[in-house]
């Protein structure tokens, strides 16, 4: 049996499916839009799946933006490159799509797509075809997640200027965006692409379930639309009469039932007679299908059965979660939910009261580490912190931190958490399982020699934090693991330089590691940081002499140290501040010269 490999590739992600001697595997890759991406990022894109994926007999790749023949043409010809003995098939994502449908009967059928962006695309028995949009997100894409979370900002900015009201569907998008006025929105969507944009789209549908006005008109017109465009559609494939059959596709249609049950009855009632299905298989599996034609084979089954493609990164086993402490249950807090309040108080804080000593026990391990992380700070190197969830976030807010307290560059501390920026505030559904977007996340920070690399896990295992510490070992850098399970088993080919492993015992509320995890993570972070920067010349005696004064408190404190260190009146401390724009150590220097 031939190797055979299908490739999707769309604006949120790229999905293969690779067929062996009968067994289906699924993989994930990043984002890959043609229109979007050069030669030698087409090129780097395609040699990622290939390492994964080396030998198969035949590729069929689906890609968002390959419109034209040219387009394609560019395709086939870097698939090539990457699979050089291979049979190539290069189109776009609609018609992977398209060849996803299990009805096999020869049809006139007509895709229609809303996902991040939108189109209607037909093709005939014959492979005749005929497109309605596809034309990206500033010309085209209507009745896209991207136009509906649009149409919301538009939408709730109008009524407050007509109105001057603030809307229910406003409140809800400031919510999501962790904003906290109508006019931060400028800012956010002037940075923010396409995908960020159509993820608003989930906050118009659930103010529609709850009957919102403006939410519903939005949709209402989505709905509209979307008929229109695919019966247009239809009409330059088959005529007005020929039977079409219509399949809704795209993560707007597939995740919301009752958005796409109402385009089916639009559709029905422009096209009597239509048959209308909503896409059962991922559109990748119509990719795998496309594969099969090239060596004659016939369409896979629907039933097939897909697994999940294994990474080679070694990670602890998920049988060492269950064992870790952070997953037993505390025998003090088995009636947590009946305990008077005052009592649960007390006993919150005599948990609380025991961590120092916990990590007093890891201190010789601590020390070293921060060891490292001032030599790096010394000879121009960095730290990074990756994790997943509370660890994540509590990373991202030391690293944030480090500027305003020592006046260093941004980049010379680093958080990185799975599921990127939108995981500071929102879970983000499976991030942490995928220990190569750790490592590909490490792979891009540019993590080398001179840095130092902080996985952070309560539990230990987390695949996505073993993913960034494998790349961050095979770069180079010295790397480090702070978690809060003594039992974990350490990966023999996965090894970081030190572990940190405090045995704080069960958490009060079982699993919970936001609760002690996170209390004694930040002690942790905190030392680090504070200690390296101040063996780094950040501090002088117990005062932060390269703070960035940059709102009024910290000017204040910036006075107060410059007449600490010099013994200067306040006035004269202000004075000399204000004539080296605010550079507490240059105002030091030069009232010490007087």
């Amino acid at each position: 049996m031939p190797e055979l490999l299908g490739i999707e590739c769309g604006a949120t992600h790229t999905v293969t499916l690779h067929e062996s001697a009968g067994q289906v595997v699924r993989a994930g890759f990043g984002p890959a839009n043609l229109r979007l991406l050069n030669d030698t990022q087409l090129a780097r894109h395609l040699r990622q799946i290939a390492k994964q994926f080396p030998k198969p007999s035949a590729v069929a790749i689906g890609m968002a933006g390959a419109r034209t023949p040219a387009d394609k043409l560019r395709l086939r010809r870097a698939a090539t490159r990457a699979w050089p003995i291979a049979t190539i098939h290069a189109t776009n994502d609609l018609e992977t799509a398209l060849a996803a449908d299990t009805q096999r009967k020869p049809a006139n059928r007509v895709l229609v797509l809303s996902g991040t962006g939108s189109c209607c695309f037909g093709q005939s028995p014959d492979g005749a075809t005929a497109k309605i949009g596809g034309w990206g997100h500033i010309l085209g894409d209507k009745s896209s997640g991207y136009e509906i979370g649009l149409r919301a900002l538009k939408a709730c900015v109008f009524y407050l200027d007509r109105d001057g009201t603030w809307s229910t569907l406003g409140q809800r998008l400031l919510c999501r965006l962790q904003l906290n006025s109508p006019e931060q929105l400028i800012d956010w969507v002037a940075q923010a692409d396409k995908a960020e944009v159509a993820g608003l789209a989930r906050e118009v549908f659930a103010a529609w379930a709850k009957r919102d006005k403006i939410a519903t008109d939005i949709l209402d017109g989505a709905t509209d639309i979307l008929a229109k465009d695919a019966c247009a559609c239809a009409k330059k494939l088959a005529g007005k009469t020929r039977p079409v059959r219509f399949l809704l596709a795209g993560s707007v249609l597939l995740k919301q039932p009752k958005f796409a049950a109402g385009v089916a009855n639009a559709i029905r009632a422009r096209r009597p007679g239509s048959q209308v299905a909503t896409l059962k298989s991922e559109s990748c599996t119509g990719a795998l299908n496309l594969a099969r034609r090239l060596t004659k084979l016939p369409p896979a089954k629907p039933s097939a059965s897909v697994s999940a493609h294994r990474s080679s990164i070694p990670v602890p086993g998920l049988a060492q979660l269950g064992q870790a402490p952070t997953e037993q249950r505390h025998p003090s807090s088995m009636k947590l939910d009946r305990m008077p309040l005052g009592q649960a108080v007390d006993l919150f804080l005599d948990e609380d009261s025991q961590l120092p000593a916990a990590i007093a026990r890891e201190k010789n391990k601590i020390v070293r580490l921060t060891g490292w992380v001032r030599d790096a700070f010394q000879n121009g190197g960095r730290l990074f912190y990756c994790g997943a969830g509370t660890s994540g976030r509590l990373g991202v807010l030391d690293a944030s931190e480090c500027p305003p307290t020592f006046r260093v560059d941004p980049e010379q501390v680093q958080g990185i958490i799975a599921g990127g920026q939108t995981a500071l505030y929102r879970s983000i559904e499976g991030a942490e399982d995928d220990p190569d977007a750790g490592a590909e996340a490490v792979r891009f920070r540019g993590v080398g020699k001179k840095d130092v690399f902080i996985g952070i896990a309560a539990s230990g295992r987390t695949p996505f934090v073993w993913g960034g510490i494998w790349e961050a070992n095979r770069s180079g850098a010295k790397t480090a693991l702070l978690c809060f399970n003594p039992k974990l088993r350490i990966p023999r080919d996965n090894r970081p330089g030190v572990v940190i492993k405090p045995n704080l015992g069960p958490e009060l509320l079982t699993g919970s590691t936001r609760l002690k995890s996170g209390t004694a993570t930040k002690l942790i972070l905190n030392m680090i940081t504070t200690l390296a920067m101040a063996k780094s010349g950040k501090v002088i005696g117990n005062l932060m002499i390269d703070l960035d004064p940059s709102n009024t408190k910290l000017r204040d404190r910036a006075v107060r140290i410059v007449s600490q260190l010099t013994n200067a009146t306040e006035g004269e401390a202000k004075i000399a501040l204000e004539q080296t724009q605010w550079d507490v150590k240059k105002a030091a220097t030069s009232l010490a010269k007087r």
